[in-house]
């Protein structure tokens, strides 16, 4: 063993201890420290009565069922947790992960000051512990603390896994809006995300930059977050996206606080089961019952006057729209609802003075910015062209592109247009 036990037999002042019925004499204990039977020894490393210095020199003992019960004690000294906490055996650091958050809290007044400097030392170390399974410990541990040090806090939430960074995310009192902003241009554990959704009384900007993430799952647990602070141009982002993307549709139509403004819209694109529940969650009068209902209704013909062309294709029809002049947004955005990929495209041909088949290839490249640049060439409406990168050209979400402002292209004319001279033909 790496460490020599002393011969004095006086204690070690190494950290404050309550009383203990008479502990075995020291040259006992130092007997058993240095028998060759580790039930022995591992005996000794749990007696919170031992020595300290004795419990030290244990912590080089080549058993990890004693160094695991070195960890378990309460008493063993911080020095020697400050070996612990580097120890080779997952198991062991787990273990005194676990001991050292129970300890935590009772460590306060001016005469434990020391013990508990030396005590976040080994929390510092153990919030960077290889494993994750440690990391967790400490993390779940922290997670309410308003007096847990701020710097270890940072830590767990920048962690790689979502275990360990989630719980901080979503409940400690200790990071701010602008830490979490921070956190989330550094970049954070996936899956992670939702935390901070959940987050009880997030604000404005960390809302957009929630959104701005486009993942379905963490923009419905913002929306199911009534303390969360939404602006209406985020919500107007969220509904371009709902749009196309109906696992969306409850957790915006469910959302408290809308404006008016806001429900009309939702009932311009959500079922009509989901109107009645808007309706009842907000506890509407009955005018606005009848304006949002008679929303669902003028939708549900218009698609039912659409559908209504058995005999001839989506191609043909919007030809034959496109001779009568009657091709125009209102007719495609229909055909987006109904997903008709024929129509679809042979409108953006026809309005762009375009071949088929140069569309074509412009949708099936899946990129947000030419799929964009060729609904701004075909004269269509930028939340038009968000629907059109979702439904019919099914661009991923990461490469999405969202509108300026809510309703505006967020490009140049010389921008789309250098975007669409790589599909001249």
């Amino acid at each position: 063993m790496g460490h020599d036990l002393p011969a004095e037999t006086g204690p070690v002042n190494m950290q404050a201890r309550p009383k203990k019925p008479a502990s075995a004499s020291y040259e006992d204990n130092k007997a058993r420290a240095l028998s060759t039977d580790v039930a022995v020894r591992a005996d000794l490393a749990a007696r919170e009565d031992a020595e300290p210095e004795i419990l030290y020199y244990l912590t080089d003992d080549e058993s990890g069922v004693v160094r695991k019960n070195l960890a378990i004690n309460p008493c063993t000294p911080v020095k020697a947790n400050l070996i612990l906490a580097q120890d080779d055996e997952d198991d062991v650091r787990i273990e005194l992960a676990r001991k050292i958050c129970r300890l935590l809290p009772d460590l306060s007044g001016e005469q434990t000051a020391m013990l508990l400097e030396k005590t976040i030392e080994v929390l510092d170390i153990l919030a960077r512990d290889q494993e994750a399974a440690v990391r967790a410990i400490i993390a779940e541990s922290l997670k309410d603390s308003v007096d847990a040090p701020k710097n270890i806090v940072m830590t767990l939430a920048q962690d790689i896994e979502e275990v360990v960074s989630s719980p901080i995310l979503e409940y400690s009192p200790l990071l701010s809006d602008n830490d979490l902003l921070e956190i989330m241009a550094s970049g954070i554990a996936a899956g992670a995300l939702p935390a901070i959704a959940r987050r009880q009384g997030i604000g404005e900007d960390v809302s957009e930059a929630v959104v701005a993430q486009l993942e379905v799952p963490v923009v419905s647990a913002l929306l199911a977050n009534p303390l969360a602070k939404i602006r209406e141009e985020t919500l107007d982002e969220i509904m371009d996206q709902a749009e196309g993307i109906e696992p969306l549709h409850e957790p915006l139509a469910m959302r408290l606080n809308l404006s008016l403004r806001a429900m009309r819209r939702i009932a311009g694109f959500v079922g009509a089961s989901l109107v009645e529940k808007l309706v009842s969650r907000h506890n509407l009068p009955a005018t606005t019952e009848k304006e949002l209902k008679n929303i669902v209704r003028r939708r549900i013909d218009q698609t039912k006057t659409f559908s209504e062309q058995p005999e001839e294709s989506g191609k043909t029809f919007a030809e034959r729209l496109f001779v009568d002049g009657a091709l125009n947004e209102e007719k495609v955005a229909e055909a987006v609802d109904l997903k008709d990929q024929d129509f679809v495209a042979t409108a953006l041909s026809l309005l762009c003075k375009y071949s088929q088949k140069r569309v074509k290839a412009m949708l099936a490249s899946r990129n947000g910015k030419v799929v964009t640049s060729l609904c701004w060439k075909a004269g269509l409406s930028m939340r038009l062209a968000f629907k059109i990168q979702t439904v019919i050209a099914q661009v991923s979400r990461r490469e999405i592109v969202n509108a300026r402002n809510g309703i505006e292209y967020p490009f140049t004319e010389e921008e789309m247009d250098w975007q669409l001279s790589f599909y001249e033909s």
